[in-house]
């Protein structure tokens, strides 16, 4: 199974490196169930993961001007903060215990297991059906100026489920990148890669604390993601994003149902 767990990892790579986003998601379901660590510490092992992947991702985006750096910092700042709250008041803050339905107890971990799997379904539902659109008419500065706002309010949601589940939250940062701002696929995937970098690693010094982590475990997933993520930059380059993203997005739709029935059937 831990064979399993670092063949992922290089998986995890291939689909940032080739979509922006949707590795993340991944990252988590992979340390649990074939690394065997709990929810929370897996959060907290995939914010490094994901951090660092995503810079290298982000920085080959930047040497190819694909990273538009307004929207880093829009998307950014307000991030930061609401990662920092997330991890420090409102994850300790969930009771061990939530509730039992019959037989059935709901637990923190379980919970974060399936609110995992629905962003998984929500986000196979876009790339699926609208994630190949590709918006080329730029909006004014004036416009742009006026949507800085909506940029804020995303920044703050993807800021708490970034602290919440570990998840970098490219799946929902490209959408907006292309629907407010109507950026280019290729930018928004790579300005994706920039904010989740930054996202994750804050959320993970904010984390330290919390955690007692296995570096030898962390370090060889990371640098095998890194692999994936020079692997999948190339591949985006010859296969179309329409195709690439209906592939990944069937892949998550089937993952997604699985965490739900194996976390409430099968418990």
């Amino acid at each position: 199974m831990e064979i399993a767990g670092y063949i992922a990892a290089v998986f995890i790579g291939v689909v940032l490196g080739m979509m922006g986003g949707g590795g993340s998601i991944l990252t988590v379901p992979v340390l649990v169930y074939l690394l065997h660590l709990d929810p929370i510490t897996a959060t907290t092992y995939s914010l490094f993961i994901v951090g660092i992947t995503s810079l290298t991702g982000g920085a080959r985006a930047y040497i190819k001007k694909k990273v538009d750096f307004k929207a880093v910092s829009e998307f950014g700042i307000p991030s930061i903060f609401s990662i920092f709250i997330t991890r420090h008041y409102i994850l300790p803050a969930i009771p061990e215990k939530l509730f039992s339905i019959g037989k059935i107890d709901f637990t923190r971990d379980t919970m974060l297991m399936i609110v995992f799997a629905l962003l998984m379904l929500t986000a196979s539902a876009f790339m699926i059906f609208n994630g190949d659109e590709e918006k080329e008419e730029q909006p004014t500065a004036q416009e742009r100026s006026n949507k800085i706002l909506s940029l804020s309010f995303w920044g703050l949601a993807i800021g708490v489920i970034t602290g919440l589940l570990g998840a970098g939250g490219g799946f929902l940062i490209i959408p907006a990148l292309i629907l407010i701002l109507k950026l280019p696929m290729k930018t928004a995937i790579g300005t994706s890669l920039v904010i989740i970098s930054i996202n994750s690693i804050f959320g993970f010094l904010f984390s330290l604390k919390q955690t007692l982590l296995d570096w030898k475990i962390l370090l060889l997933f990371t640098a095998l993601a890194i692999l994936g993520i020079y692997f999948g930059s190339l591949f985006a380059e010859k296969v179309a994003g329409k195709t690439l993203k209906k592939w990944f997005g069937w892949f998550v739709v089937i993952m997604g149902i699985y965490i739900i029935v194996k976390e409430i059937v099968l418990k």
